[in-house]
């Protein structure tokens, strides 16, 4: 099966409807999927939900989207960092489902492997259990998180081969192989793809299995916080 494709929206074509559930990868500013976020902007679908650990900035990432009031709700970690993301959330205008970093990044890899929910202490007594089942294994109470099933998974990579294998670079690994894994179809924007059989298998950190359509392309390389120190 042919994967790579020329450009976001010719991936994307056939895959998008509203109301629609989307994993996405990225951490900050690292490792966001910009161009397959603005082929989704720009194809005008909307009642999105998603799931990230959080949506880029005002101006990029899923921060695009939310300008454009193309998102409905918000599964994710981390609201900092996005003025538009905190009005829309403290006006009501856009839901949020708050989830702890590991138990996020778990949801998605147990949707992943085909695990429907898992039991975790994580949240336990706090806001977060509120309406989960609690269920005590060796005298330690355990509140029930539910895997995530997403419609379509949007991820970047570093390097691809022409089967999907994935090689992410550095901390752009971040949320990006769970969220690949979740998707009933994953589109995977890269730096870079090269014949099959160039990657050394024990660098793969994703096989090509959860990958089925591919694009490659610039990218901007954005820094959200630079730090120096004053001249000497």
């Amino acid at each position: 099966m042919k994967k790579i494709y020329p450009n976001a929206a010719a991936a994307l074509d056939g895959l998008l409807h509203d109301g629609m559930f989307i994993a996405a990868g990225g951490f900050g500013l690292c490792g966001i999927p910009e161009l397959l976020l603005e082929a989704i902007k720009e194809a005008g679908t909307k009642d999105l939900t998603f799931a990230s650990n959080n949506a880029g900035i005002d101006d990029f990432g899923i921060g695009i989207l939310l300008q454009t009031r193309q998102v409905k709700k918000m599964i994710s970690s981390y609201v900092g960092e996005n003025a538009e993301f905190m009005r829309q959330y403290l006006s009501g205008e856009l839901e949020l489902e708050f989830n702890p970093q590991g138990t996020l990044a778990e949801r998605m890899r147990a949707g992943g492997c085909g695990i429907p929910g898992f039991y975790t202490k994580t949240g336990v007594g706090t806001v977060i259990a509120e309406g989960k089942e609690h269920k005590d294994f060796n005298g330690e109470t355990y509140i029930l998180e539910e895997g995530i099933f997403a419609d379509l998974a949007i991820v970047k990579a570093w390097k691809a081969d022409e089967t999907g294998n994935l090689v992410f670079r550095k901390t752009a690994r971040n949320f990006n192989p769970p969220a690949a894994m979740c998707g009933k179809t994953c589109v995977v924007e890269v730096e870079e793809i090269v014949p099959t059989g160039s990657l050394d298998p024990d660098s793969i950190h994703l096989p090509g299995i959860y990958v089925h359509r591919l694009i490659q392309g610039d990218h901007e390389k954005r820094i959200e916080h630079r730090t120096t120190r004053p001249a000497a």
